[in-house]
């Protein structure tokens, strides 16, 4: 698997984990660290980069539009006006970072990409809007594909624990992961993405119960086996709370616990919210995996 050179940064799949950490510009983020409100912008979000890039983060994924289930969709004028803000700080404070856009808007990655994000990570996989993949490919930027069959018909909402998804078919999960994402790789192609530019995601806790989860993240080396590098994103996810009787806040054995295991099965990036302590889960993996 050839390395992924974005500008004057190249990531060496399969040479070490790396961190991408989680910024929700939004006000309703399921694990209570979104960063817009009546008390909270710009500043609160510089000083949460401030910390990701002090412990080591490599990219920093902004997204302005909750995906937690149950949540309201936004308008893509709502969501660039999140984010942009904060892609431009970020760019001109901390150019040496990576920086990826959470979106499945072709408009929204577009005034992302020219404000100085690099990456486009998308949740629906190319699937939702049509013109994403012309705008990356335009851009040269790398696309992350998640796997996602999330319906709120089968999202079920508790107080404590949050929105879980229940009675979620599937013939047979992986071969159906499998060839869901390979769907959207071939979207990617057509597009004008070369091959190297394309990252998966398996989807953690998008359309899926908690059984279904626990499955993926234990299977995940067959998703790496289909030749591109995997971005897992398990942090603070309620297959961890339903499994352990926890709310978001007290997620960090759980998380540590699917990182750890992600990382053996080939994970190349791990997607968090606690980047301090989430690194050194990977460091300390990666010196176990790869005989540091």
């Amino acid at each position: 698997m050839l390395p992924l050179k974005i500008g004057d940064q190249t990531l060496a799949w399969g040479t070490r984990t790396y961190v991408m950490g989680i910024l929700n510009i939004t006000p309703d983020s399921f694990s209570g660290d979104g960063l817009l409100s009546a008390s909270a912008g710009l500043d609160a979000a510089m000083q949460q980069v401030r910390r990701f890039v002090e412990a080591g983060v490599d990219i920093l994924d902004v997204g302005g539009e909750s995906t937690r289930p149950g949540s309201q969709p936004v308008d893509a004028l709502a969501e660039i006006q999140r984010i942009i803000p904060i892609i431009q700080q970020i760019a001109a404070e901390f150019p040496e970072r990576l920086i990826s856009v959470d979106t499945y808007k072709a408009s929204v990655a577009e005034e992302a990409l020219q404000a100085g994000a690099r990456i486009v990570n998308d949740i629906w996989s190319l699937r939702a809007d049509p013109d994403l993949a012309r705008v990356a490919a335009r851009h040269k930027a790398p696309v992350i594909l998640m796997h996602n069959r999330s319906k709120p018909a089968n999202a079920d909402v508790q107080a404590k624990l949050g929105g879980r998804y229940i009675g979620m078919q599937y013939s047979n999960l992986l071969d159906d992961v499998k060839k869901e994402l390979l769907e959207s790789v071939n979207l990617a192609l057509a597009s004008g993405i070369p091959s190297d530019n394309i990252i998966l995601d398996p989807g953690i806790g998008f359309g899926k119960t908690v059984e279904q989860n626990l499955e993926l993240l234990n299977r995940l080396d067959e998703i790496r086996q289909l030749g591109y590098p995997v971005l897992l994103g398990p942090s603070r996810k309620s297959f961890i709370g339903y499994t352990l009787d926890l709310p978001p806040d007290q997620r960090l054995e759980g998380t540590a616990a699917a990182i750890s295991v992600g990382i053996v099965r080939g994970a190349d990036i791990i997607r968090v919210h606690d980047v301090e302590f989430m690194s050194r889960v990977a460091r300390m993996t990666d010196a176990i995996l790869r005989k540091y």
